[in-house]
């Protein structure tokens, strides 16, 4: 009997399994996109905004491909997504040294991107070309927010997504067990990316705009998703960051990984060790994330 898996917060069992296999032999001639969709509908995966989950559900699919579960159909044409964040369209921007107080740059001005925004190719192609893990495709829900100065200028990009299955250090912070986990995992938020551009250089800039976000993204992830958060969550790679920025905007160390991917039920890939921190939203949110 094939073992029960957890995929993007749902659970995908035996049962569940049947179906995609049913779909897919009884529609040959569907794509993928048509699958995901049917997927949704059956299993009524909905956002809190009763938004059907469509780019989770062909995510979870990839990844049962990829365990060997299933077999797609083949792509009609190139994954846009896949092209976009390997070749992301290329934007003229500035890249004169900033330097000086943080007052000089105020009002900083960071809202999050609507999908259509301006601003998202900008944001994609900064974080390609700048960010040490550069820009991954990003199923489900998130946030992206680009920070500019006064005078417009880019300084920072922050990418906000959905909250790691499992860890530790943070569930044991939080004190829930596996069902409380389930119910509350939608409201704990993951910080997966956080960029000052490399030539801004001025002091407390980051742990300024974390705390600016951290005073608005609540507000923001409901008007978009129709739920609040709760907590935020970060992993800071220690051999290359100490985490300052972090501690200095409240966030508190909770403790670390054990070397393991986020996606390895395996327990077979080994990556660098990361210190966890987090950061309530709320002076209850144990209760609220537990009931």
């Amino acid at each position: 009997m094939e073992s029960e898996q957890v995929i993007l917060g749902r659970r995908v069992g035996p049962e569940e399994l049947a179906l995609v296999r049913d779909l897919l032999g009884s529609h040959p001639d569907w794509h993928r996109t048509q699958l995901s969709r049917e997927l949704c509908c059956r299993w009524g995966w909905r956002n809190a905004a009763g938004q059907p989950r469509d780019m989770a559900c062909r995510t979870l699919l990839l990844r049962l491909e990829r365990s060997g579960a299933i077999r797609l159909p083949s792509r009609r044409g190139p994954s846009v997504n896949g092209c976009r964040n390997r070749n992301p369209a290329q934007v003229a921007y500035g890249q004169e040294a900033l330097e000086g107080a943080l007052g000089s740059l105020q009002p900083i001005r960071m809202e999050p991107l609507a999908a259509r925004h301006p601003d998202q190719a900008l944001f994609r192609l900064l974080l390609h070309r700048h960010h040490y893990l550069g820009l991954r495709r990003n199923a489900g829900q998130n946030l992206k927010y680009l920070a500019r100065d006064r005078q417009g200028r880019p300084l920072a990009c922050l990418l906000f997504g959905t909250a790691a299955w499992k860890a530790q250090a943070r569930d044991r912070f939080i004190g829930w067990d596996g069902a409380c986990r389930r119910r509350g995992l939608a409201r704990v938020v993951d910080n997966s990316r956080f960029l000052i551009l490399p030539w801004v250089r001025v002091p407390h800039l980051a742990s300024h705009l974390l705390g600016q976000v951290a005073r608005r993204i609540a507000a923001d992830w409901q008007a978009k998703y129709g739920h609040g958060v709760e907590l935020l969550e970060t992993f800071v790679d220690r051999d290359r960051f100490r985490g300052t920025c972090y501690r200095a905007a409240g966030w508190l160390r909770v403790g670390a990984t054990t070397g393991r991917g986020r996606n390895d039920p395996q327990h077979t890939l080994r990556v660098p060790a990361k210190d966890v921190y987090v950061l309530a939203l709320a002076g209850d949110f144990r209760r609220r994330l537990c009931t």
